[in-house]
């Protein structure tokens, strides 16, 4: 067994145009202030980082990991949670995910994909660069706005959805296989990768890629209803990062999973800060930590009635007391004694 490392904070949520969380350098004080030892960066923020720059240079690299480093800090893994969704969108949804694009692009959705593949290239990369071996992203959603099929959904739908997804995102999958990084689906409703079939759906279109790998965030299994715990359990083998993320489930007479179109803070469903909300991180730490897990765990903040200051604040020492530094000896060890093949079958009387 391995002791998962942090904690460790997913800086998008807290990026912002007032100090310290308006640069690299104020938003690391603030989180080693915190007590946090890693930080994730989300790609898509030129103050963060220069991806381009970073899959370019390994000088650049390397300063700004020393940057990093000089509040005490790591940085754990990159983002591309938003470029990853644009490499594949319905066009059903174009008008509101240009919202994610550069402006040369908006409105162009041929190039708007161009763009974001080559921001996936960067990633790996700017990951080898930064001697990082894991990365995060989406994978974009062809046939979401088909998830309740209503109509029915005609045959080979699902089929013909899975295999383009494969074939755009196998080229990539390859160029992080040749940097050595595991890239990580973020497993999320809206994304036609929202749970454990639809991954392994994913995974029969992309021949089982040894670099096609997840992130894990109990939360969004918490507001679907599935077994966040046995999930653990069938996909650990590709589970290499995580969100320690919380949330809660209180279905009524009006609202249940859809939410019934009203905002967070009135859904059954909603994501809560760590401590607040029904995820069982107790058994989640264990299991984890019982199959070999030793990648970071990663705070992401979004609660929809606490603030994201006092959610961090709070976020380090929870997942601090999660962390199972995992025993080297049986409890048992005591009662032992050295191997004797004669003993052993005169024990089993053979």
């Amino acid at each position: 067994m391995k002791t998962i490392k942090g904690p460790a904070i997913f800086l998008a949520q807290f990026m912002g145009d007032t100090a310290p969380f308006d640069s690299l350098e104020g938003v690391c004080q603030w989180a080693a202030s915190l007590g946090y030892i890693g930080v994730q960066i989300p790609t898509w923020d030129g103050r963060l980082i220069d991806l381009q720059k970073a899959a370019e240079s390994k000088d650049y690299c390397d300063e700004l990991k020393g940057k990093v480093a000089s509040f005490g800090l790591q940085i754990t893994e990159l983002s591309t949670h938003l470029q990853g969704q644009l490499v594949a969108v319905n066009p059903a949804y174009d008008t509101m995910f240009d919202n994610f694009a550069p402006a040369e692009v908006k409105g162009k959705p041929k190039e708007r994909q161009k763009w974001a593949v080559q921001q996936l290239l960067w990633a790996a990369k700017a990951s080898e660069n930064l001697g990082l071996s894991a990365h995060v992203t989406f994978s974009g959603a062809l046939m979401w706005h088909t998830v309740y099929p209503w109509p029915q959904r005609p045959q080979g739908l699902a089929d013909t959805c899975f295999k383009e997804l494969a074939k755009r995102w196998k080229p990539i999958l390859d160029t992080f296989d040749q940097s050595g990084v595991d890239l990580c689906y973020e497993i999320h409703p809206g994304e036609d990768l929202h749970d454990g079939i639809t991954f392994e759906m994913f995974l029969d279109k992309v021949k089982n890629h040894k670099r096609a790998n997840l992130l894990y965030d109990p939360s969004h299994f918490v507001l679907q209803q599935l077994d966040y715990l046995q999930y653990i359990d069938l996909y650990h083998e590709r589970i290499k990062m995580f969100h320690v993320k919380d949330a809660e489930f209180n279905p009524n007479g009006r609202v249940g999973v859809y939410g019934g179109y009203q905002d967070w803070a009135n859904r059954a469903g909603r994501f809560r800060s760590l401590g607040d909300g029904q995820v069982d991180f107790k058994s989640i730490f264990s299991k984890l930590s019982q199959y070999d897990y030793d990648g970071w765990a990663v705070l992401e903040w979004e609660c929809c009635i606490k603030s994201p200051e006092q959610g961090a604040a709070e976020g380090a020492p929870f997942i601090q007391s999660h962390i199972i530094n995992v025993t080297e000896k049986a409890f048992d060890d005591f009662a032992g004694s050295a191997p004797d093949e004669k003993v052993n079958r005169k024990i089993l009387g053979i």
